[in-house]
């Protein structure tokens, strides 16, 4: 844990929010921050690292106050609009090295890794885009390291420096626009140049054991072959054909006869439980005891009972405890969060999601209820995942219908309706159903200025056959993405429909995370409480359908 001191001096209220949002990261991270308003409180810290956030001219005693915490051997970071409010602070300027020019209009900026920056950008998934205002440099000393970079007009101009001797002075120009400085990508940033400049390392890799190599398997596997920090060590699966299988990404990986030999491998620092879900809590609750970090897929568990065994052991053992909630990074979803959370369609009171059509269910565990723990389990570890994650009001009460009208075959219910009800009134439906020969839309988002609608395409695959022939395969809608559209009042009794497009689902975003997080214990998206949350609505849906749909409170 590093002891952080957060220095402020912001005129600009935007800039202060976004601080408090940088400071809550931060805070999730790991660190120990003090807050304080000024730079002469700096003289008294004994922090192990001062960070600056700065958007009015220095005067003589916070320059003083800074060179004094430096000398005495305080790593200091210099962020967001701070270089260039020190500018006129001479001795500063010049003790970082830098000397920083003129500042360009707020715009995307692309980031770069400098020829400095080792592992800091290790576990990027390409460059970093922050909408932001940064000062070009026109002087870099010879004895200081460029972290990062980013280019304007043909040439790279460091955006982050750190310069060592007698004193430890870093400075990261950007974070200078609150849109910036409030996002998570910029608290990464923070918080790997801190963990740099107070000497903390990285760099260990971690091995990584998959128990159960299932149809999810290969997703792991490639993503791990994929992500700096981590390495598919070993797997275990009762079917030789599956091990093979995963050897043709990961040639060197062992083959775990048992569970238990798995559990026993000092290689496997981190256990995937990939196993049926009614497995899931004691295969999590074995491997932590051995000491390994687990992530389990989806769902968690089947109670909220055995989730406070899974958290409370993790607590315990002080080891990391993830669900692997891979459609949070959704393309279609993502857009669809971002148009919500910006408040483009006002507040959100009603939210629709659908998954199904009229076909036979899989004949395999996802439509054994004993095993799965029943379809709202099934397909509901995502869309209720997904509307707990953009609705973040307290749940009140979850009621659920269900129906059993054609395939006998089965246990899995052939539709289930699941209403959730939020403090403050807001409701979200979610609908799975393997007998509608109709479907609804995607998502429905109902706000108090507009819509969000994301409607299923049906897309085909084209190729050709061993002959030359066309070959169509049909994609099931689940398979695409769904087309979103922003639904407004015009103003004259009609309504205006803008289609919009979006970029390509994030690489990995589950496990750069991950891997981040065993390096340097920065948060993740998905954490264990959120996904007891989870758990705790669709076995409360799950009851209430067992008793015709009666309402079952959330004590929360």
């Amino acid at each position: 844990m590093t002891s952080l001191h957060l220095a402020l001096d912001l005129a600009v209220p935007a800039h202060r929010s976004a601080a408090g949002d940088l400071v809550a990261w931060l805070r999730r991270a790991g660190h120990s921050v003090t807050v304080a308003d000024g730079l002469a409180a700096v003289r008294a810290t004994d922090a192990s690292v001062v960070l600056t956030l700065v958007d009015r001219p220095f005067d003589d005693d916070a320059e003083d106050a800074l060179l004094a915490v430096a000398g005495r051997g305080v790593a200091v970071l210099l962020a967001g609009p701070t270089l260039v409010a020190a500018h006129s602070a001479t001795a500063l300027s010049d003790a970082t090295g830098v000397v920083a020019h003129r500042t360009l209009p707020a715009h995307e900026v692309r980031v770069r890794p400098g020829p400095d920056a080792d592992n800091l950008t290790a576990r990027w998934s390409g460059d970093l885009l922050l909408h932001d205002a940064w000062p070009l440099v026109d002087k870099v000393a010879d004895d200081v390291q460029v972290l990062l970079t980013a280019n304007h007009h043909l040439v790279d101009h460091p955006v982050a420096t750190v310069r060592r001797g007698e004193a430890t002075i870093a400075t990261l120009t950007l974070g200078a626009t609150p849109e910036s400085l409030a996002t998570t990508s910029y608290a990464t940033l923070v918080h790997r140049i801190v963990r740099r400049i107070s000497e903390h390392a990285d760099n260990a890799e971690v091995g990584v054991g998959i128990l159960g190599y299932g149809a999810i398997g290969h997703e792991h596997n490639a993503a791990i072959a994929a992500v700096a920090g981590l390495r598919l060590a070993a797997v275990c699966d009762s079917k030789p054909e599956r091990v093979a299988a995963a050897r043709t990404l990961s040639p060197g990986l062992r083959a775990a006869a048992t569970g238990e030999d798995l559990l026993r491998d000092d290689d496997v620092a981190l256990v995937i439980v990939s196993t049926p879900p009614n497995t899931h809590a004691e295969w999590s609750l074995r491997a932590l005891e051995s000491g390994k970090h687990v992530v389990v897929e989806k769902p968690f568990c089947l109670t909220t009972d055995e989730a406070d065994a899974m958290i409370g052991a993790a607590r315990a053992a002080e080891r990391t405890l993830a669900v692997y909630q891979n459609r949070r990074w959704d393309a279609d979803y993502l857009a669809l969060k971002a148009v919500v959370r910006s408040g483009e369609i006002g507040e959100l009171y009603s939210f629709e999601t659908f998954i199904g059509a009229f076909g036979h269910p899989c004949n395999y565990w996802h439509s054994d209820v004993s095993v799965s723990g029943g379809a709202i389990y099934d397909w509901g570890s995502h869309y209720i995942d997904w509307i707990l994650d953009l609705i973040p009001q307290p749940v009140e009460w979850v009621s659920a219908t269900t129906h059993k009208r054609v395939w006998h075959d089965v246990s899995n219910a052939d539709h289930s309706r699941v209403l959730i009800h939020f403090a403050g009134g807001v409701e979200a439906e979610f609908v799975h159903s393997d007998i509608a020969a109709a479907l609804k839309p995607k998502w429905l988002a109902l706000g108090t200025r507009g819509a969000v609608r994301g409607d299923w395409r049906t897309e085909s695959v084209l190729a050709r056959d061993a002959i030359g022939n066309l070959a169509e395969d049909r994609l099931a809608a689940a398979e695409s993405p769904a087309a979103i559209s922003v639904c407004r009042p015009d103003g004259s009794g009609g309504v205006s429909v803008q289609q919009l497009s979006y970029p390509a689902a994030p690489q990995q975003p589950f496990h750069r995370e991950l891997a981040e997080h065993l390096a340097s214990g920065a948060p993740m998206s998905v954490t264990p409480e959120g996904s007891r949350r989870n758990i705790e609505v669709m076995q409360a849906a799950t009851r209430s359908a067992v008793d015709g749909g009666r309402t079952v409170p959330i004590v929360g």
